[in-house]
């Protein structure tokens, strides 16, 4: 499954923060989270980053390990071609 976060960093991020960050994004990997990408964005939220994880538990397990570092909402994604097939 494919997982859309959009973040809002909590406070001013930092080397720390972000290599704090990172860590938990390789032990996430453990567990089947792979990231797409991540970006760090202008406006309303400060980063995105796209996921996929072989459920929702598992994605949440994921989000909710950075849950002092960033404020999130996470989106389930379906490719273009699966969601066309969904149309009656």
């Amino acid at each position: 499954m494919i997982f859309i976060t959009l973040a809002k960093f909590k406070t001013k991020p930092t080397k720390e923060s972000t290599a704090r960050a990172d860590k938990l994004f390789e032990e996430g990997a453990k567990s089947g989270v792979r990231a797409i990408g991540t970006y760090w964005t202008l406006g309303r939220y400060d980063a995105v980053r796209i996921i996929e994880a072989p459920d929702e538990k598992t994605a949440m397990k994921a989000a909710l390990a950075l849950a002092d570092i960033v404020s999130t909402e996470t989106l389930v994604a379906l490719k273009r071609e699966d969601a066309v097939k969904l149309l009656a």
